[in-house]
């Protein structure tokens, strides 16, 4: 990477914010030196943590005090949060002084201010995120997972086209298939508008790979490079994975405690376990990105700690990378379908 890239932080958003904001930058650092970071916050405070990680030669800080809550509601961030760390991040992108945006604060406000603020694209009715999905063979994108609760259909087979593009232009993909998230792989079964989903996705085979229905027990074995779902479904299955994932981790850490000979035991399987946790660990998939946009906004895990954050740091830089917002609308242009 030789081309300067620019990202806007929103430094006051996250559980433990804004110390694992400037720790995560100045981790990425290293990864991408040629970054530049844009901080949104309280100066006095953060200062002394970007002067101690040596970042104040490529960052600015931009001063405000106020911050959006993470139990704000979207419309009152919406009515206040111009002036917070995570509006004015939003306006720097929208400004095209930065060429993306990652926050760990609050989804629905985030949401909610991005799509008002850098609209959403010709053709795509409302924004969606997705995120990587750990599986037995490599990664899947899925989406959305949280950003719509109630969709219809014509949501659904946008979801797909979007998702589609995001495996093929970041993920390296070059003809991924396209699956929704159902109870069931009959056709019969499912919701109204999930099926009638389907029905259009095959309609157009020819533009998408669709390979029918998945369940949430067949995500895990990459059965599907993209998993389609309304963001009530996709937010729970994430949830699900992450507490899985934690759950499997402590039995394992548990397990290997129990005895002296399990101790032993582990000394000897140390590298593999430690590989083990590593895969299953989710900072390493943080980063959800907000597809549909005039701009890239990348969402951290709230309640992630530097290293987490870095990554999310390091899906937006990627996205930039890509071109993914021109690429994505020179694809989104050429899909001629009626809904």
């Amino acid at each position: 990477m030789t081309d300067l890239i620019h990202l806007s932080l929103d430094a006051m958003g996250g559980d433990y914010a804004p110390k694992i904001v400037v720790d995560g930058a100045a981790q990425s650092k290293v990864r991408y030196p040629n970054l530049k970071f844009s901080f949104f916050g309280d100066k006095e405070i953060l200062l002394p943590l970007i002067n101690n990680q040596e970042l104040l030669n490529n960052s600015n800080i931009i001063h405000t005090t106020e911050i959006i809550d993470s139990n704000e509601k979207p419309s009152i961030a919406l009515r206040k949060g111009k002036n917070s760390s995570m509006g004015m991040a939003i306006q720097l992108v929208k400004s095209g002084k930065a060429d993306a945006l990652v926050s760990a604060g609050n989804t629905g406000a985030l949401m909610a201010m991005t799509k008002l603020m850098l609209r959403p694209m010709d053709g795509i009715t409302r924004p969606a995120i997705a995120a990587y999905f750990p599986t037995i063979v490599g990664e899947s994108c899925m989406l959305d997972l949280g950003a719509n609760i109630d969709c219809d259909s014509k949501n659904l087979v946008q979801f797909a086209f979007m998702g589609q593009a995001f495996a093929n232009i970041v993920m390296g993909i070059k003809d991924p298939t396209i699956s929704l998230l159902n109870i069931g792989e009959e056709e019969q079964k499912g919701l109204d508008y999930i099926k009638e989903a389907s029905k259009i996705l095959i309609s157009l085979k020819k533009k998408i790979n669709y390979n029918g229905f998945i369940e949430g027990d067949k995500i895990a074995k990459g059965m599907a490079d993209v998993i389609i779902a309304d963001g009530f479904s996709g937010n729970v299955s994430l949830k699900t994975a992450e507490g899985t994932a934690l759950l499997v981790t402590s039995y394992l850490k548990k397990a290997l405690s129990s005895s002296f000979s399990s101790k032993i035991g582990y000394w000897f399987a140390k590298k593999a376990i430690n590989n083990f946790r590593l895969q299953m660990d989710p900072r390493k998939y943080n980063g959800a990105v907000f597809l549909g946009l005039n701009g890239i906004a990348v969402k951290s895990h709230g309640g992630t700690d530097a290293y987490g954050f870095a990554n999310a740091i390091g899906v937006a830089v990627d996205m930039v990378r890509y071109d993914f917002i021109s690429n994505l609308k020179n694809k989104i242009s050429k899909i001629e379908y009626n809904l």
